[in-house]
Order: C-alpha cells, then sequence, then structure tokens
C-alpha cells in the first residue's frame, strides 16, 4: 500500500498537470479570439474574398470565408438563366463581403455584387491600361447600339467602324473587341470605340505593309470600295487604286462585272509612292498581253468566229478571244443593204465569223468584216444587169437629181432627172414618180468598181423624136399648141402629149416684149407655125408672129389679127432650145 507520503506526492503532480492543461486551453482559446478579431479587422465590408461552399440548402448555399462563422448567399445567385445550379460543394468562389455578422450571427455575402465589382474593376483596369475587351451587340438604341460586357454599354454608331455602317442591325447577336473610351462607374456610364482598335490595328497593318510594298510585286488584297472608274484594295492597313483600264484586257463597263466589295484578289504593284503612300495597282498584269502575237494569231484574210460584245452607231465590237476585240465597221456588214445601225444585222451576244482585215499591234486595233464572208455581188453585177437589159423595180428614194430604184435586196439603180422623158423638161423627180411606184425601166450602164447603175425611164418607151415628131412635123408647118408653162426666155408649149416645143420670147410679137406673160397665159392655146426642127438635138422652135405673118400675107389684110393674137416688130433675139 501507498504510504500517505506518495499519495499526498501524487495528488499534488495531479492537480499540477490539470492546471497546466486549463492555463494552455485558456491561452489558446484566446488565441484563437486574437486571431478570428485579427482576421475580421483585416477585410473590410464591400470587398470581394474568396470561399468554399459547405452546404447547398434550398433557399441559400453556406459558403466558408475562414472566418468563426459561414456566410450565406442567396441560391437564386448560383443559377444560370435555365435554372440549373451552377456550383457544387467544394467549389471555391468570390464572394462580396456586404456584413460582417447578421443577428442570427451568419456573414452576409452576395455572389451577384462580387461577379459585378469584378466586372467594374476589370473594365476599370482596361481603360486605364487601355486594352480591350470582348463585348456582344444586344441590340440599337439611339445614336448607336447597346453592348454587353459584363454590364451594359454604349457603342455608338461612328465607333462601330472605320467607315459609316449603314445596316447596325445586322451587327446584333456579334462578339466584337472594343475600348473604353469614358467610364463614369457612379452613373454606371460606359461608351465604347471599335474604330479605335481597328485604327490601331490598321496604323500597324500600314507600317508593315509601306516596308514590304515594291513595284512589280505581286500582292494579294481585299476589295474595299468600287466606283465607276476603279475599285479600292486594301492591302493591310494601306489602300491602293485599281483603275478601270487595269482590271483586264478585255473591255469591261463598270468594275461591278468584274469584282465585288470584299472579295480577295491578287494585284500587280504599278506604281508605289512612299512619301504620299499612294498605291497604283493592276489586275491584267498578272498575265502576258495577248496583243504580243495578236498578229501571228490573227493573221490578215483569215477566217475567224467571235462574239458580239458591243454595239455603237459605226459598228460593232466582237471579242476574238479573252482581251482582244475587233471592230466590224458598219460599211463592212453587207455588201448591198444600206446599213443605218448595226442592231440591224447583229446583236450583243452573237456568234458570227468574221475575217481579219487590218491589225494594229501599236494601237491595239483590228478590223474586222462580216459581208467579206459572202461573194461580192457587185463583182457579177455585169452578168446580172447587161447593159440594155429591161429591168422592173420599185420607187424607193426621190432626190433632186433622179429617182432611186430597188432592182433587188440591197441593189439600187438611179434614173437619172435627163433620163425620164423624151420630150418634157423634167425638174423634179416627183413630176414623173412617186416612191413605191413599180416601174420598168433599161439598164444603161453598170460600175462595179463604184457600185453604180444607172437606169432609163424614157428608154423603155419609144422615142417620139424617132416614132412620131419627124415623120409628122416639118418646118414651116402650121400646128396648134397649148402653153404649159413659162420661163424668162419663153413659153413651153405642148403640141400633144409627150411633144414640146419652145415659142421664143422673141417670136411672141413684132414689138418689144418684157415678160412672156405680157402676152400669153398658162392653158392658152395658140396656132404657131414651126421654124426650128433639131432631131438631134430634140429641139421644136415655134413661132407666133410668123404664123400671124403668113396668115396675113394669105389674106393680104395687114391690119387685121386674130383676138389674143397682136403682130409687132421682131426683137433679133435667138431662139433656144429647150
Amino acid at each position: 500500500m501507498m504510504s500517505e507520503t506518495g499519495k499526498l506526492e501524487e495528488a499534488m503532480y495531479t492537480s499540477t498537470d490539470e492546471l497546466d492543461r486549463e492555463l494552455h486551453d485558456q491561452e489558446h482559446s484566446q488565441e484563437m479570439a486574437d486571431l478570428y478579431a485579427q482576421s475580421l479587422q483585416e477585410i473590410a465590408e464591400g470587398e470581394i474574398v474568396k470561399g468554399t461552399v459547405l452546404e447547398i440548402r434550398n433557399e441559400m448555399v453556406l459558403i466558408d470565408i475562414g472566418y468563426k462563422s459561414e456566410g450565406a448567399v442567396p441560391i437564386k445567385e448560383f443559377l444560370s438563366p435555365s435554372g440549373e445550379l451552377t456550383v457544387k460543394v467544394g467549389d471555391v468562389v468570390d464572394v462580396y463581403l456586404e456584413q460582417k455578422e447578421d443577428n442570427d450571427g451568419l456573414i452576409v455575402l452576395s455572389r451577384e455584387k462580387a461577379e459585378k465589382t469584378k466586372v467594374w474593376d476589370d473594365i476599370r483596369l482596361a481603360y486605364e491600361q487601355g486594352e480591350a475587351i470582348s463585348g456582344m451587340i444586344l441590340g440599337r438604341t439611339k445614336g448607336g447600339l447597346t453592348v454587353d460586357i459584363g454590364v451594359r454599354a454604349f457603342l455608338p454608331g461612328s465607333q462601330v467602324d472605320l467607315r459609316p455602317v449603314r445596316d447596325l442591325d445586322r451587327l446584333i447577336g456579334k462578339s466584337f473587341p472594343m475600348k473604353v473610351i469614358k467610364l463614369n462607374q457612379r452613373r454606371g456610364n460606359i461608351v465604347l470605340s471599335r474604330r479605335e482598335l481597328l485604327e490601331e490595328e490598321r496604323r500597324g497593318l500600314k507600317d508593315k505593309t509601306l516596308q514590304s510594298l515594291e513595284e512589280g510585286k505581286i500582292i494579294r488584297g481585299k476589295v474595299k470600295n468600287i466606283t465607276e472608274y476603279g475599285a479600292f484594295i486594301d492591302l493591310g492597313g494601306l489602300d491602293g487604286l485599281l483603275h478601270i483600264t487595269d482590271m483586264s484586257w478585255g473591255r469591261v463597263g463598270h468594275p461591278s462585272e468584274l469584282f465585288t466589295v470584299g472579295d480577295e484578289i491578287e494585284v500587280v504593284v504599278l506604281k508605289f509612292d512612299r512619301v504620299a503612300e499612294r498605291v497604283s495597282l493592276g489586275h491584267k498584269q498578272r498575265l502576258k498581253d495577248p496583243w504580243e502575237d495578236v498578229d501571228q494569231r490573227f493573221p490578215i484574210s483569215s477566217r475567224i468566229r467571235g462574239k458580239v460584245v458591243s454595239l455603237t452607231d459605226y459598228g460593232a465590237f466582237v471579242e476574238l478571244a479573252e482581251g482582244i476585240e475587233g471592230l466590224v465597221h458598219i460599211s463592212e456588214m453587207s455588201w448591198t443593204q444600206r446599213v443605218k445601225h448595226p442592231s440591224k444585222i447583229v446583236s450583243v451576244g452573237d456568234s458570227i465569223e468574221i475575217m481579219v482585215l487590218d491589225v494594229d499591234k501599236v494601237n491595239k486595233r483590228i478590223s474586222l468584216g462580216l459581208r467579206q464572208i459572202e461573194p461580192n455581188p457587185w463583182l457579177s453585177i455585169e452578168e446580172s444587169y447587161p447593159v440594155g437589159m429591161r429591168v422592173e423595180g420599185t420607187v424607193r428614194n426621190l432626190t433632186d437629181f433622179g429617182a432611186f430604184v430597188e432592182l433587188d435586196e440591197g441593189i439600187d439603180g438611179l434614173i437619172h432627172v435627163s433620163d425620164m422623158s423624151w420630150t418634157k423638161r423634167v425638174r423634179h423627180p416627183s413630176e414623173i414618180l412617186k416612191r413605191g411606184d413599180k416601174v420598168e425601166a433599161v439598164v444603161l450602164h453598170t460600175d462595179k468598181t463604184n457600185r453604180r447603175i444607172s437606169l432609163g425611164l424614157k428608154q423603155s418607151q419609144p422615142d417620139p423624136w424617132q416614132s412620131t415628131v419627124l415623120d409628122k412635123y416639118q418646118v414651116g408647118m402650121d400646128v396648134k399648141a397649148k402653153v404649159v408653162r413659162l420661163t424668162d426666155f419663153g413659153a413651153f408649149v405642148e403640141l400633144e402629149d409627150g411633144v414640146e416645143g419652145l415659142l421664143h420670147i422673141s417670136e411672141l410679137s413684132h414689138e418689144r416684149v418684157a415678160k412672156p406673160e405680157d402676152v400669153v397665159s398658162i392653158d392658152q392655146e395658140f396656132s404657131l407655125k414651126i421654124i426650128k426642127l433639131d432631131a438631134n438635138e430634140r429641139k421644136l422652135g415655134l413661132s407666133l408672129r410668123a404664123y400671124l405673118d403668113s396668115q396675113n400675107a394669105t389674106n393680104k389684110t395687114t391690119d387685121q389679127a386674130p383676138p389674143d393674137q397682136h403682130p409687132s416688130d421682131p426683137q433679133g433675139e435667138e431662139l433656144e432650145a429647150s
């Protein structure tokens, strides 16, 4: 058995250990209290802290942020738009410390405010450092667009692109990098610019492009804009002009026939002014000039096929190959037809056979002929219309000097005014013919070189001088005649149909006559005497005073004269031929 002394010593040791343990617990509790108090002093309400999800309840999510008690966040702040929970137990999340303790001793946290605060912090940092942030176009608003960058922001229409955008609606739903150019968190005002980023990017590309550009180099670019005279090509921060004349070796009516905005094409640097930053570009220069060997490909007198690509008043342009066109002049379209416009013969898009007439490599011109494909009817015109042949035709046109008669399609003959009547003096063809008349004529002459046929209308009828006048009339004969027209030198009278003679002013009276109308008038009938008859010249001269003299001699009456006939002294003027 333990002695009393041993028991006492054991009791002393036990009380000492318990005391030590009690003191240690007190010290630990105080240390923990101090640490907790210190930790609460290190954070402040309104800060964002990290926490671990401990438990998910029906209405809230408990989160441990490393302090004496847990924090509570409404569960709705962890739900997606579709209603799905976005966290699980153990996830570490950022939360906003709203209140250190509520009435229940819990720390009040907010996930939503943490996210918004973090977004504003990121926006402020991007604004201060001039960095880009990504935003999605939500919709249109007055003066521009609304953008989602975590919070709503405004993108003015002038800041959307380098050039004004007409259709802003097509951008809705798309995301772009942008730059914050104005920020006021208190008012919740954020203004963005996409244009500034594009300009910065363009300046960088421009410097790189300027260093690499040199004349003769082939580069790729994008069609940026199209005008009537050409297209502007974006070479990478620098625009170059592709003139319409340098787009194709062939004919280009408008640049839009070859390119559309947005096309990526290869171009050749033709000229480059580094100081003025001007670039002239060529597209056709990528290929060999088709005109270099055009005389070998299309020798003179060769027959080829081509496509009609354009019509003008003076002819038709025909594409012979890519970049090579020739002209069929209007005069080379038909041997016989008088072509007023090329559209009467060909149409745009027609495939036709033509003959090469001439090639000019220097001026890049090719003369073509369409009519040369067919035989020239004028080469055999003498066989088709021999002299003396009687032909029938239609009066196509009247001129001051004659009438054109169509004998066949494209073949006309001319009846000169002098070949219209044996006896009448025809001053204008309309006295004998009119357009559309069917006539019979005789071929008088053919000229295949100048493509002319001379016709005679009177030659198709018997010559009255041979059949009537010489047999029926003689000098000294008295005849009846009617005045048909007056001239300054006398009056023309008709003896019978087709037979006319001249009553000279000197043969009207023995007295001096100033004007024929002082003695005679149109349609007045007289008895006259034939005083001249020239078969070769086809002239018949008549005299009123000679007739009167003969009547006076017969009647031996010197002071009597028929009514309306007054003898007078001759004036000595010569008789002129009709």
